[in-house]
């Protein structure tokens, strides 16, 4: 069955680069109506620091709807710190109300390659999380990325985030590239991502692949020889693409790590500090750096340690 078939998802590729959309607009038409933004970034303590603000985040929105509350998991190092407290109040009663009502999402992942792999971003929720936290939120969806139709897998993930009210919070960090450009989930430079695209598949690379094992060794994941050799042979990353985040009510980004991914010091300097001025450029500027698309948000968060500032 064709992943165009299952909805009203259509289909587009750019290149090797797959992004599926259920807009009935054009995206040209999205990017002329949206409005770029200056980010002002919170400078806290430490990691610890920021996983409390972004718990706090999630507990404002608890305090100002009814109902289920919607979120998309940042993963890496970014979140470890938020991700480690909910852990340990979900082996208390303390936060049950706010948990059973969390419809967690995740934004990424490696294809194709077990669930279990301790390279997933799934099998490093598990571990920082816990079996607690999983049994007490209301649900939990992710990519799956051991499946013979990547595409189809891809589709049917859309239709899940469809179903739910829009995304409360959508975390997100900050990948580093080259020459300064940025990735946010894992929209790369160059995969022509469009403001109509809520997902897609794009062909890996290796300093993706570098730069994705690296961050979770250092963040302590127990990884066996097997799960680097599969890892290292995943073709392609599934994401969520500029819609999803667009849509979202609110956009909180956390940068912790720029002591072990020191890049990411330039990165931020350029998404702080890119001229969008002339609208003409957009769609140029959006594809040479995805992390841009952040600018377009109006209602971001920016949690950072003080060395992401740091000069080299």
């Amino acid at each position: 069955m064709s992943a165009s078939t299952i909805t009203n998802i259509r289909r587009r590729a750019v290149g090797q680069n797959l992004w599926l959309s259920t807009s009935p607009r054009s995206a040209d038409e999205v990017l002329a109506q949206l409005s770029p933004n200056q980010i002002t970034y919170e400078v806290l303590e430490s990691e610890e620091s920021v996983g409390r603000a972004m718990l706090e985040e999630i507990e404002a929105v608890a305090r100002n709807k009814n109902g289920d509350i919607v979120i998309v998991l940042l993963g890496g190092r970014g979140a470890q710190a938020l991700h480690r407290l909910l852990g340990r109040l979900a082996c208390t009663n303390e936060k049950d109300d706010l948990l059973k009502r969390l419809r967690i999402f995740t934004q990424d992942a490696l294809a194709p390659m077990r669930m279990n792999n301790a390279f997933s971003f799934v099998r490093d929720f598990e571990r920082l999380l816990g079996p607690d936290f999983f049994a007490k939120v209301k649900s939990f969806s992710s990519f799956e990325t051991d499946g013979y139709d990547l595409e189809l897998d891809l589709s049917k993930y859309i239709e899940t985030l469809e179903i739910v009210d829009a995304i409360d919070i959508f975390f997100l960090g900050l990948g580093p590239e080259a020459h300064g450009a940025s990735h946010l989930a894992y929209i790369k430079p160059g995969s022509g991502a469009a403001a109509t695209d809520v997902a897609g598949m794009i062909p890996i690379s290796s300093s993706i692949l570098e730069h994705h094992i690296k961050k979770f060794k250092v963040g302590g994941s127990a990884a066996t020889e097997v799960d680097e050799a599969e890892c290292r042979a995943a073709t392609h990353i599934l994401t969520l693409g500029p819609a999803a985040i667009l849509k979202a009510k609110r956009v909180v980004q956390s940068i912790v790590d720029a002591g072990t991914a020191p890049q990411k010091r330039e990165s931020y300097r350029r998404f702080l500090k890119t001229d969008l001025s002339r609208n003409d450029r957009w769609a140029e500027q959006l594809n040479e750096n995805p992390g841009l698309w952040l600018r377009f948000h109006p209602n971001v968060r920016s949690l950072i340690l003080s060395d992401v500032l740091e000069t080299a």
